[in-house]
């Protein structure tokens, strides 16, 4: 496993020859408040991954024993002026865009509080796993301001526009056994096994192609939403884009060989 550091407070460590990287937010002194220096470092961590070929499978998580993220930095908000919160909102929202645009699918692992921009982050990946500790939400309504990292928008693509609504309206705090319910997460383990099995996803993920992988994922994000036909144009697309790759090549060798793919990776 190796490590690298973007800025002071985000990490990433690349395991399995690096076909999976853990993508760590890493500011524990302030529960992982994203401020705008952490923003900074979290799109920049996003924008190296998402070149890194290398990379089949992402996971989100945190050094912080007792809280995933929580969301925007209020303490550093509460010093801006007008123009400073003008100035930081194109920082703040690329590091949300950073993990939402990540080419490979992604995983977070959550734990503890997960609650405004944090919940944001995780709502950003494709796949949610959360320990029993996890509650989340999204408060920003009672500060005064709305969901600004993609919440009002990635919420009820999850949970239907109705519960959406709810859930933002009242800005209240969901525990990890109702959320799981409510399909916030989408695997719910046991205390202090998030991480863990976020991983093993991962890595069940990373044994597949990549180029069908961020295929299979480019047609899941630009096709949502769209009527059905022009949905499977944006599907016609994606397979297009592999059918003749080395790929989908070796993985047909593979199958008839009763072997393992060696993934080319183009």
């Amino acid at each position: 496993m190796s490590e690298e550091r973007f800025g002071e407070f985000v990490l990433v460590r690349r395991h399995e020859r690096g076909h999976v990287a853990e993508l760590v937010l890493d500011r524990p002194k302030a529960m992982n408040a994203v401020s705008t220096g952490m923003a900074r470092s979290l799109a920049g961590a996003c924008a190296a991954l998402g070149e890194d070929r290398s990379v089949r499978a992402v996971v989100l998580t945190s050094s912080h024993e007792r809280a995933f993220c929580v969301g925007a930095d209020l303490k550093e908000r509460n010093s801006f002026t007008d123009a400073d919160l003008m100035r930081q909102r194109p920082v703040a929202r690329g590091a949300y865009t950073g993990v939402l645009e990540l080419p490979v699918p992604t995983v977070a692992a959550v734990h503890g509080f997960a609650l405004g921009g944090g919940f944001e982050l995780a709502l950003s990946c494709d796949v949610i796993v959360a320990d029993r500790t996890a509650v989340m939400g999204l408060p920003e309504v009672s500060v005064g301001v709305i969901p600004g990292g993609g919440g009002t928008q990635l919420l009820p693509r999850r949970v239907g526009a109705a519960r959406a609504a709810e859930l933002i309206f009242t800005a209240r705090r969901v525990e990890a056994a109702e959320a799981r319910e409510l399909g916030l997460v989408d695997e719910l383990v046991e205390e202090g096994q998030d991480r863990e099995e976020a991983l093993a996803m991962a890595s069940r993920i990373a044994a597949h192609s990549p180029v069908g992988l961020r295929a299979a994922k480019r047609a899941l994000r630009l096709g949502h939403g769209l009527d059905l036909a022009a949905g499977l144009e944006v599907e016609d697309a994606a397979w297009r884009s592999v059918a003749f790759s080395g790929d989908r090549a070796e993985g047909v060798a593979a199958f008839n060989e009763k072997r393992r793919p060696e993934w080319p990776g183009e």
